[in-house]
């Protein structure tokens, strides 16, 4: 069928989207005009619409590409849409009302200037211009990239309607008939206003509006055939109308062809006449009697003609045609001429060619220089559209145009069906019904019940499905009723819902006009409720609906340059058709189950349907069927020619996106091409369409194979034809009548309004992927209309696919090139099903599904693809994957995951799957892919699949150390967050790579750490893995809080579980190292007590010479991985400190340090304030703040642990003493606090002992408690009592002088106290004379038989000396004579002793 492509024989009309997207009129009301004339206001016209195309809509870089206007008018309604196959026009429809005027059928023109469109209105009082923006002014740049733009009708609201410029009441002019049907309007080349109206007298009205912008009157003329001008200003009186001619000359039909300064009014007149004006000349240049070209005319020449109809069509080249239809009863004629210049510049005509009809009223009709376009309304009131080549159909043939049908009248309901189910499913089938029809029967339905009808596809729904169901229960009066009288009456009521809709939509399937736009050969028609476009139908279509009359006479050379194959062909199509009409409802529902069933293939089904048929065949169709194959010489070659036809299988993926090479404006002005929704809706109704007749091509195909089957060689085929043929031909039917009715399917079913939130998290999943650059995923929020999924895979991904692909490689450049609808819609549908057909390579059409979040509609596509089509089934399953998560089935979507695996590498969105951005290749393919699909996983949060998936994986990897790596890290990771501990533990150890095994090891150490499932963590064996557990763990301890972490006591609980008590030891003791210097609280305090004695216990587990650590450094905090270098002032790194020496600790220095954290701990407890400053504190400072504080016990004890002198504790406790002495009540009562903290041997509470006493006998106690050789520390006491001028108690002179009288008297001369120091001589020398010797400290005094007694003879010189120093002073000479005498006696004492041991020693 060579042919096929190069010439379409019929076309098919295509509704347009409004059917399921009610249009949104903007409503605007033009009052107060007409009146002037009560009657002509009450004339009712019949419906009427029109169109409108741009000069420039078939310009491929134009504005106005691929634009029109088209109105309806209804009574004193106007109705004007703008449409545009490339753009969503905002604003775009409007409705104006005209009141006390009806708008004259016909009556809208529109005109376009280089800056405006302008609308000429006639109705039956009044004229009217409305002047709107052009297109290109609105839109400054040439460059047209939005996705909607606004329509000319957006700014309509600021036109003034009662403009006296732009507005006139048609005047009262003798001879304008009250109730004329016909018009014309037109623009001046100067811009004015010009409109015909037909004249009772044979000739044409002509009013005239001066420019919009230029002031001027209104004029009014008539145009007689007589040459004579009357001329009318408004407002003259009427005249008398000069001529002869009768009512019989009145024009039945106006057109007008503008020339530069002229304009030439064609009128079609009841006399049969056509007649033409010059405007400019205002004279009747020609006058032809068309009846000269009816054959049979002597009844119409004395018949007033009606329904005569004229239509112009100019082309620069060839010129002006006219084409007229002359009306007959029960016939009609069209007559097509062009109109040439003689050699005295008059005007003839040249009868070009007549065609013959026999419908019999024609609503419309259309003319190009090449075609005749006509639309009938036939007696059965069905619609009726031919067209006809009049210059090369020599036999007069008209090309049929297959109509939409009308909704079945009677819905066919099984046993096993839901009545409401199954007409719900009718009702809003895709392209079925009109949405406007739904509306006005659900309104009847509801008895007037005022409801809101601005409604979604789906709120419509629901509220059809309330009413139904509430008028049934309104019926209801029975309680009880059986489910068969339940079902019977459920039918009943949507039956009769149903035939509600089906009478309006045969109403607003009423046809209007016809509307063809010469530019891009578009025909459109114009019906009551909705717009419908005519599409070219494939050969196989075309024949396959052609009528039997039209089949006979079919040219054969379309076919097949062989008449022999072409006869053929068209005999097996009779065969075909004769099966179709023989087969029964249940026979197609047994086919169609056929698809949805494993246990049954169409071959089967089409069998047992060629025995029923066999069976049940009464009417001898199937001998019928047997005598026409034996016409067919070669059925093989027949069969294979149709199947070849029907084909849409390639071999290689359609090229994607557009070519980088073309320049950035061209490629963003293509992207544009057929954007639109209704262009979308158009492409994929076309689509529907062809899947759907080829459907039943490829049933009956099946059937037709059986029998031949049955038939068997001899008797058919001939000897020649082998059986091999036969079985190969229906195994290559059956894919394509599966291909067909999962594209019918996936044309009718309807895509799901996806919220944003999901369509962002699908696409973050889509990222993991690394899809989102694949030109499917550009997720688009839908309107509130029904959308299909294959008008969502066109609009979406295949559009800009298919644009690209039809201009990759222009014949001509693309400036120059035109757009012709037929030859576009045919290839961008072809190219569509190839997009579509289940067995060609790539998947964009499965990818735009899941993009867009279209999952259950994905899921039954795949399902019904499955068990028949074998390509791309990788990619299906991983689609079908994708699906399951998203409903939940995890383990379902594992395996289909892993079921795709196999097919990596070989197909082409797997391979897009697995390719990298960088595009290394780091592993083998599949790997890359279980590499994807766990990551997926991951993002969505599936632990136990991705465990899954990668231990299946893991043998996939074999010797490949890397990949093993990464699959048993992601094992680990996934145990390890489901908290199934032993497993990961396990991975961990199976972990090749050393250094992700460390990172997974520091992960569990930190996780376990952070769930407090610490014994699990110290219970590890870690085989090969303890230095690195313990290493992670200090690292872990020096990095982080210490008080809100106890990684120290979990590596001191590691170390003792696997007995390891000196590095137990060692980490408690560094654990308290630590606390000290970093936590200054109470808290921290204790802590490192217990860190201490914990340290200590360790190592007295020890044997006694292995106890023993090594001091931790004390940078231990900062020497860590990625700790910040420690830098001086300058901001230069300090150099590390080298040669550091290794101390050795013992367990003598722990209970030092055990000690000195005690105590730092009771400094704390009793003086809050102190704990900032005790934590680092050394044992010379300490003591000093406890000596502050008052813990005096403690001090003591500090300093003999550390061995340190007690003199700042006396000296200390001296001072508390002096300034109680001297303090107030409060300083006395403060000072029991710190009285009560020391260990007095009694303390005495009561009102005779004061806290001064308490203070004087602590002190007292101490210098017993801690007595030393020197007597230092009375010496350091007495010192400070008298360095603040205090006098000496008693108790400790008298116990001073027991140990160190002769110091004592130093100490009164160092601070000038020479009374005190003579009463102490005289008393020390009357001790060493034997009187009260015992005080001080004198076992035997001045004897000859004692040991030898001295006296301090320097001091008492100095103290003598210090008396006589001032003579003056008689008490001071007092003095010094006291001592004098009490020497003088001691002298004595002394010669006498002395001479009685000499004389002993003598004896």
């Amino acid at each position: 069928m060579a042919a096929a492509g190069s010439l379409e024989r019929s076309f098919i009309e295509l509704s347009g989207p409004e059917r399921e997207r009610p249009r949104r009129f903007r409503e605007f009301t033009v009052c107060g005009v007409g009146t002037s004339n009560a009657l002509t206001g009450t004339v009712k016209y019949s419906e009427s619409a029109g169109g409108f195309y741009y000069v420039e809509s078939g310009k491929l870089f134009s504005v106005t590409r691929n634009r029109f206007i088209h109105w309806k008018t209804s009574g004193d309604t106007l109705e004007l849409v703008e449409e545009s196959l490339d753009i969503n026009l905002l604003n775009n429809a409007v409705r104006l009302r005209f009141q006390n005027c009806s708008l004259l059928p016909g009556g809208v023109h529109v005109s376009e200037t280089h800056n405006h469109v302008t609308i000429l209105i006639l109705t039956n009082q009044t004229v009217h211009r409305l002047i709107l923006p052009h297109p290109s002014r609105m839109y400054r740049s040439e460059l047209v990239v939005e996705s909607q733009m606004q329509s000319v009708f957006t700014d309509i609201g600021k036109v003034d309607f009662r403009d006296p410029g732009n507005y006139q009441l048609i005047p009262a002019v003798p001879g304008l008939p009250p109730n004329g049907t016909t018009s014309a309007a037109w623009l001046s080349s100067d811009g004015e206003a010009l409109f015909a109206l037909p004249s009772a007298a044979g000739g044409v009205f002509v009013l005239k509006l001066p420019p919009s912008d230029i002031p001027g009157m209104v004029s009014v003329v008539e145009l007689k055939q007589s040459s004579v001008m009357q001329r009318l200003l408004t407002g003259w009186m009427p005249t008398a109308i000069r001529g002869d001619q009768g009512p019989s000359n009145r024009p039945l039909s106006l057109a007008v062809h503008s020339v530069e300064h002229d304009a030439f009014i064609f009128a079609l007149c009841q006399d049969h006449k056509l007649r033409m004006w010059s405007y400019k000349d205002q004279m009747c240049l020609m006058v032809a009697d068309m009846l000269e070209y009816v054959p049979v005319n002597k009844d119409l020449r004395f018949t007033a003609g009606t329904g005569h109809k004229l239509r112009l069509a100019y082309s620069p080249s060839m010129g002006l045609y006219l084409g007229i239809y002359m009306h007959a009863p029960k016939r009609g004629q069209f007559c097509i001429f062009q109109m040439v210049s003689t050699e005295n510049n008059r005007c003839s005509l040249d009868h070009i060619s007549s065609l013959f009809t026999s419908q019999e009223t024609l609503i419309d009709f259309a003319l190009t220089p090449t075609d005749i376009w006509a639309l009938w309304h036939d007696a059965e009131n069905q619609t009726v559209v031919k067209y006809i080549n009049f210059e090369h159909n020599v036999a007069g043939q008209w090309n049929p145009v297959f109509m939409q049908p009308l909704p079945e009248e009677e819905i066919i309901i099984r046993n096993d069906q839901e009545p409401r189910e199954i007409y719900l499913q009718n009702l809003f089938t895709p392209g079925r019904f009109v949405n406007a029809a739904l509306c006005k029967a659900l309104q009847i339905f509801c008895r007037g019940t005022e409801r809101n009808l601005d409604l979604s596809w789906s709120e419509l729904k629901k509220e059809i499905t309330l009413a139904v169901e509430h008028e049934l229960q309104g019926s209801v009066t029975e309680y009880e009723f059986s489910q068969e009288e339940f079902r019977n009456l459920q039918q009943e009521f949507w039956s009769k819902f149903y035939v509600c809709c089906l009478q309006y939509q045969e109403a607003l399937s009423h046809p209007l006009a016809l509307h063809l736009n010469p530019q891009t050969n578009m025909v459109c028609l114009l019906k009551k409720g909705y717009l419908s476009f005519l599409v070219p139908s494939s050969l196989v279509d075309h024949l396959y609906l052609l009528p039997d009359e039209n089949l006979l006479t079919e040219d054969e050379t379309i076919i097949s340059d062989d008449v022999n194959v072409a006869r053929d062909v068209i005999c097996l199509i009779k065969c075909l058709r004769l099966i179709g009409e023989s087969v029964t409802m249940d026979m197609s529902v047994m086919m169609e189950m056929s698809r949805y069933s494993n246990l049954q293939s169409p071959e089967k089904a089409a069998e047992h349907i060629l025995e029923d048929l066999i069976t049940s065949d009464i009417e001898n169709v199937m001998e019928d069927i047997c005598s026409k194959l034996q016409e067919i010489r070669n059925p093989i070659h027949a069969i294979g020619l149709l199947i070849r036809e029907m084909d849409y299988e390639t071999e290689v993926e359609m090229e994607k996106g557009f070519n980088p090479a073309q320049p950035l404006n061209i490629r963003m002005n293509l992207s544009q091409l057929y954007g639109s929704s209704t262009a979308g809706y158009l492409v994929c109704r076309g689509v529907c369409k062809i899947a759907s007749t080829r459907f039943l091509i490829c049933r009956d195909l099946l059937i037709l194979q059986q029998l031949l089957m049955r038939l068997g060689d001899a008797v058919i085929l001939g000897a020649g034809q082998l059986f091999q043929a036969q079985q190969d031909l229906l195994h290559r039917t059956a894919p394509l009548f599966l291909s067909y009715h999962l594209i019918k399917w996936g044309s009718q079913c309807l895509a799901t309004d996806v919220p944003i939130d999901t369509l962002e998290s699908n696409l973050q999943h889509l990222s993991v992927l690394e899809l989102t650059d694949s030109g499917t995923l550009m997720a688009n929020k839908f309107a509130s209309s029904p959308q299909t999924i294959v008008e969502l895979f066109f609009q979406e991904v295949a559009r800009k696919h298919i644009i690209s692909h039809l201009f990759s490689e222009p014949k001509t450049p693309l400036s120059q090139t035109g757009l012709n609808w037929p030859e576009m819609i045919t290839a961008v549908t072809n190219y569509l099903l190839q997009f579509l057909w289940p067995s060609n390579p790539g998947c964009l059409f499965l990818e735009c599904l899941m993009g867009n979040c279209q999952y259950v509609q994905l899921q039954d596509y795949i399902q019904l693809l499955h068990p028949w089509c074998q390509v791309n089934v990788g990619s299906c399953r991983f689609m079908l994957g994708r699906c399951y998560l998203v409903t939940g089935e995890g383990q379902k979507a594992l395996e289909c995951f892993c079921q795709a695996a196999s097919e990596v590498g070989k197909e082409e969105f797997l391979d897009r799957l697995i390719r990298s951005e960088d595009g290394e290749i780091v592993s083998t393919p599949r790997l890359q892919y279980y590499d994807k699909i766990l990551r997926l996983l991951d993002v969505i949060g599936l632990p136990e699949l991705v465990i899954q998936l990668a231990t299946s994986a893991i043998t996939e990897a074999g010797d490949d150390w890397k990949s093993q790596a990464t699959l048993r890290t992601c094992i680990f990771k996934h145990h390890l967050d489901l908290g199934h501990n032993s497993q990961a533990y396990e991975a961990l150890t199976q972990i090749p790579d050393s250094s992700r095994q460390l990172d997974c090891l520091r992960q569990l150490v930190v996780v376990l750490c952070e769930r407090s499932q610490l014994q699990d963590l110290v219970e590890f064996p870690y085989v090969n893995l303890q230095n690195e557990v313990v290493g992670i763990i200090e690292s872990r301890a020096r990095a982080v809080d210490l008080m809100t972490h106890n990684y120290y006591e979990l590596l001191y609980a590691f170390h003792i579980y696997r007995h390891n008590y000196r590095k137990a030891g060692t980490v408690m003791f560094e654990y308290g190292m630590r606390l000290g210097r970093e936590v200054r609280t109470l808290r921290g305090l204790e802590k490192q007590g217990n860190c201490y004695l914990a340290a200590i216990n360790c190592l007295r587990l020890i044997r006694p010479e292995y106890a023993w650590i090594v001091q931790p450094a004390s940078g231990a905090v900062y020497d860590r991985p990625g700790a910040s270098p420690k830098r001086n002032h300058d901001g230069e790194c300090t150099a590390a400190p080298t040669n550091q020496q290794i101390e050795i600790l013992e367990l003598e220095d722990l209970e030092k340090a055990w000690s000195l954290a005690r105590i730092r701990l009771t400094l704390a407890q009793h003086d809050p304030s102190a704990i900032a400053v005790a934590g680092s504190s050394s044992a010379e400072e300490l003591v000093t703040l406890l000596v502050q504080a008052g813990l005096f016990d403690s001090a003591i004890s500090l300093c003999q642990t550390f061995k340190l002198p007690l003199t700042p504790v006396f000296e200390g406790l001296a001072f508390k003493c002096i300034k109680l002495q001297f303090g107030g009540e409060a300083a006395q009562a403060e000072a029991w606090a710190w009285l009560a903290a020391n260990q007095l041997s009694s303390v005495i509470t009561t009102k005779e002992s004061s806290s001064t006493d308490e203070a004087w006998r602590l002190l007292s106690t101490y210098l017993e408690r801690h007595k030393v050789q020197n007597n230092l520390y009375h010496h350091c006491v007495i010192q400070k009592l008298l360095a603040h001028g205090v006098p000496l108690p008693n108790w400790l002179i008298n116990s001073y002088k027991k140990v160190d009288a002769a110091e004592l008297l130093r100490l009164y001369l160092n601070y000038d106290l020479l009374e005190e120091a003579v009463d102490l001589v005289s008393e020390y020398v009357d001790a060493v004379l034997g009187k009260g010797h015992q005080y001080f400290g004198i076992e035997f005094p001045l004897s000859a038989t004692a040991p030898m007694v001295w006296l301090p003879y320097s001091s008492i010189d100095q103290l003598l000396q210090a008396l006589g120093e001032n003579s003056a002073n008689s008490h001071n000479i007092a003095l010094s004579q006291k001592i004098l005498d009490k020497l003088e006696d001691y002298q004595q004492k002394v010669d006498k002793a002395t001479r009685d041991l000499l004389y002993r020693r003598n004896l």
